[in-house]
């Protein structure tokens, strides 16, 4: 099932074609006008009015204090949904791995110098590194301080929606659609849910073994925000549509995380940002039921889920966070 132009125009997603025609031109700035400016940046960032909450989340995308060093070996290890990277990052190049992630780490990267080695691994990401690593989501679970999360896929993930439509006004189902992507949650899910009244739920895009009834046609965000509640179930990794539904007047709903992203689902609190099922969902049905017959209560988890939202809405602050996460890791490794 390919999108029709008609869906791509109509999705509310934000248009890839002009992001990437807007990073080929940055790419026309000179990367020295940002180096010569970073230590100034840095040094100005203890008189920031949030210092202390930005170096509290600095702290929390780079948990490690330890000193470690990057391999001198150069390395490139390729997988179906990510890519393991060791080298310099100057050589970090456009067509090792997706577009997206590539502009949106030359954001950052471009402030350092050239010759600076790390180690990558953009893509869906499902284990912990064992050395120091960026990456664009990390595990919940366990040590997973060589895990060093930075903004990437912004534009899939970053993106927030305005609902002009009021939670009771909504309907009193339940919407799902995206990929299985081996998912066992979402198949679980479907499994349960698929012919229930207060779902609408099918699986997009090509059939990947799924039964071919569950294969539906993609709705826009526009039409998703019809229903009180849309769940955010994780694939790969994190739930990539949790970031629009949580600034949405819909409650999100899922079971609890198991990965965590620049977004820091790890910190949302169940029953306030979101409303929490288990994992077998055998309490989703009485769940939504209860919050259609309590709207206050609904109402009460969208404010404070707006709430958490805004603070990744302030771009002069994310940068200068992402530049300060990826400053600290030179300093750790000994380059900065």
């Amino acid at each position: 099932m390919g999108d029709s132009i008609i869906y791509k125009l109509k999705s509310g997603k934000p248009n890839k074609f002009l992001n990437f025609l807007s990073g080929f031109a940055g790419l026309a700035i000179p990367d020295a006008f940002f180096r010569q400016r970073l230590q100034g940046l840095l040094a100005q960032a203890p008189k920031h009015p949030d210092y202390d909450y930005i170096r509290k989340r600095v702290d929390y995308y780079i948990k490690t204090n330890q000193p470690f060093h990057v391999s001198d070996t150069n390395r490139l290890t390729r997988e179906r949904s990510w890519i393991y990277y060791t080298g310099r990052i100057g050589d970090y190049t456009r067509k090792m791995f997706h577009t997206a992630y590539f502009f949106d780490q030359h954001d950052v990267t471009r402030w350092f110098p050239k010759c600076f080695r790390w180690n990558f691994c953009p893509g869906d990401v499902y284990f912990t590194p064992d050395t120091p690593t960026v990456v664009k989501s990390r595990l919940l679970t366990g040590d997973n301080s060589n895990s060093v999360i930075l903004k990437l896929d912004k534009l899939r993930h970053f993106m927030f929606v305005r609902d002009t439509i009021p939670f009771r006004q909504k309907k009193d189902m339940a919407i799902f659609r995206g990929k299985i992507r081996q998912s066992r949650v979402r198949t679980k899910f479907l499994e349960m849910f698929f012919h229930h009244p207060m779902f609408d739920c099918g699986v997009v895009g090509r059939n990947e073994g799924c039964p071919d009834e569950w294969m539906r046609e993609k709705k826009t965000i526009r039409e998703h925000l019809d229903y009180k509640f849309i769940m955010a179930l994780e694939g790969n990794d994190v739930a990539s549509n949790l970031k629009w539904v949580m600034s949405s007047n819909s409650l999100a709903v899922m079971t609890r995380p198991t990965c965590e992203t620049w977004f820091m689902e790890g910190t949302l609190v169940a029953g306030y940002h979101y409303v929490e099922v288990k994992e077998d969902f055998s309490d989703l049905p009485e769940k939504l039921q209860y919050y259609i017959e309590h709207p206050e209560q609904a109402e009460d988890i969208i404010r404070h889920a707006h709430e958490y939202v805004r603070q990744f809405q302030d771009k002069e602050r994310e940068n200068l966070i992402s530049l300060m996460v990826l400053d600290k890791y030179f300093r750790l490794s000994g380059q900065q």
